[in-house]
């Protein structure tokens, strides 16, 4: 793969060099930073690197350590700086076949392998000195060696613990990665030293010598695929974003996702309702949606809470909005099929490009690459109206409850902050009576539209009512609520029934129920 269509590869996957509402610092506003070649990345960094320092990447075998260091070094190929990659434990081969795997070349990159089969050779074994003592030195004076005849401008080191296990002691150690930093930062050279965290992990020499840190992480769950995140442990001199960041590695190499903070972002947008296309639900709304406002639908399973989301979402397509719908619970095929006999045909929406919804599987989808799908479908795709369906399976895509609970905080404060109107659907446990969810999530919601089953003249029929808004004075009635051919009907408040919230309403009087569509 050319170093051009890398590069567009990997902006793509995270395109946000100048966001909504917040001027993000690059590479080029600042002639002493170098960018990374991971978008995600240089966003936590503010843009990069400084030149001329030595960093640490550290982590297990298989966070992706090499594949960060090898699109550092394609990154600096690009910008037409030279890159040298300097392996003490992997074959000039092995790294080949890393980057082919990902449709890399590394021609443009000089590899220097400083283990070969002739120093395998027992006839070159010492035999007065230890050998780690002639090793170490040699090893050392081969890296000056090579950068003297090269003269690059990134450096990767892969990896300090075979240096470490030549030095035998940690003063010996220590000496030699200072004497490395030191030459290094004479040549000019911004170096990425590579640890494998094989020796002790708290041991915290090497974050005191480096100017950086950066320390990568992988976890396997119960089910699912691994889950990766980074930190950076350290930076001097840069203002960056702290916390754990998930990356996922692919084809293509390392894709991050930056932490949010709804805090760097904002837009002026009208606070003028919109209507849900339904004359009925937006009296009892109070007036219809308001942007820069979240919903949360909540009800059990069957009651026609993704049915109204989808007729809310049409009406906004009506109007010339863009929307973007992230689906959980269901196919993609089934919700098209199931919308279209009530009468939403959605496939025309979605072929002009104003409808774009998203399958996703929880037990794939890390959290922070969810919220950066929300990112590009607000600050790339240009969508002011987006649907959460459902938060149950949201949940599962998480570690803990806490964690969703603050990782939505700050999402709905982003949509919020940037105009988007917001939709969210909980399914409850049960069908009549108490229902319960497994979280709570009311006190962060705008608007409650609550759902619910009950029994009337021996059907199933449906009530809906607003219990909670706080930009507008809405009803608080209980309406009959019906889905049919004819799309979404609300009737009028249930005022002769006591108990409808409940399942199992009494009737004292006369008012008129929405006729049923049953025979």
């Amino acid at each position: 793969m050319a170093l051009e269509a890398w590069n567009l590869r990997n902006v793509a996957a995270f395109p946000f060099g100048s966001e909504r509402g917040r001027t993000v610092i690059s590479s080029a506003d600042d002639p002493t930073r170098i960018p990374t070649g991971i978008s995600g990345l240089d966003d936590i960094l503010g843009g990069g690197l400084t030149k001329h320092r030595v960093y640490l990447v550290e982590g297990t075998p298989g966070t992706g350590k090499t594949t960060l260091s090898l699109q550092f070094l394609l990154e600096g190929a690009r910008r037409g700086d030279a890159g040298l990659y300097i392996t003490l434990s992997e074959t000039s081969e092995e790294l080949s076949a890393v980057a082919a795997t990902h449709g890399w070349s590394l021609e443009p990159l000089s590899l220097f392998e400083l283990v070969n089969q002739g120093d395998l050779d027992p006839e070159r074994e010492q035999t007065i000195l230890h050998p780690s003592e002639v090793e170490l030195g040699e090893t050392a004076r081969e890296v000056m060696k090579r950068v003297e005849e090269l003269r690059p401008s990134r450096v990767v080191f892969d990896s300090l613990s075979e240096m470490r296990l030549l030095a035998q002691n940690p003063l010996r150690y220590r000496r030699q990665i200072l004497a490395l930093k030191q030459f290094f930062a004479s040549r000019d050279c911004t170096v990425l030293m590579l640890d494998d965290r094989t020796s002790d992990p708290n041991d915290l020499q090497l974050h005191s010598i480096a100017h950086g840190v950066i320390s990568l992480e992988q976890a396997a769950r119960d089910f699912g695929a691994e889950r990766r995140r980074l930190r950076v442990v350290k930076m001097r001199g840069i203002k960056f974003r702290g916390g754990y960041h998930d990356f996922i590695l692919d084809r293509g190499g390392l894709t991050v996702f930056p932490r949010l903070v709804a805090a760097e972002h904002g837009a002026e947008f009208s606070s003028k309702a919109a209507s849900t296309g339904n004359a009925e639900l937006d009296d009892l709304l109070g007036g219809g949606l308001m942007p820069g406002t979240n919903t949360l639908l909540s009800g059990p399973s069957g009651v026609g809470k993704t049915t109204t989301a989808m007729f809310c979402i049409r009406a906004a397509l009506d109007r010339g909005e863009k929307a973007t719908y992230f689906l959980f619970d269901e196919g993609i095929k089934t919700l098209l099929v199931r919308s279209k006999a009530l009468g939403m045909d959605l496939a025309s929406y979605i072929e002009r490009g104003v409808l774009d919804i998203q399958q996703i599987d929880p037990a794939e989808l890390s959290p922070g690459e969810f919220t950066s799908r929300a990112r590009v479908a607000v600050e790339k795709s240009g969508s002011s109206f987006v649907c959460i369906d459902s938060l149950n399976a949201y949940l599962q895509a998480m570690p803990g409850e806490q964690f969703l609970l603050l990782q939505m905080h700050e999402l709905l404060n982003y949509l919020n902050q940037s105009g988007i109107t917001t939709m969210l659907i909980l399914g409850q446990h049960g069908l009549v009576g108490d229902m319960r969810s497994e979280i709570d999530l009311s006190y962060l919601s705008d608007t409650i539209l609550l759902f619910r089953f009950f029994e009337a003249k021996a059907e199933v029929r449906t009530a809906i009512s607003v219990v909670k808004s706080r930009t507008s004075s809405h009803e608080r009635s209980i309406r009959e609520f019906k889905l049919g051919p004819g799309g979404l009907e609300v009737g009028e408040a249930l005022r002769d029934f006591e108990g409808v919230l409940s399942g199992l309403p009494s009737y004292k009087g006369d008012t008129a129920l929405l006729k049923s569509s049953t025979k």
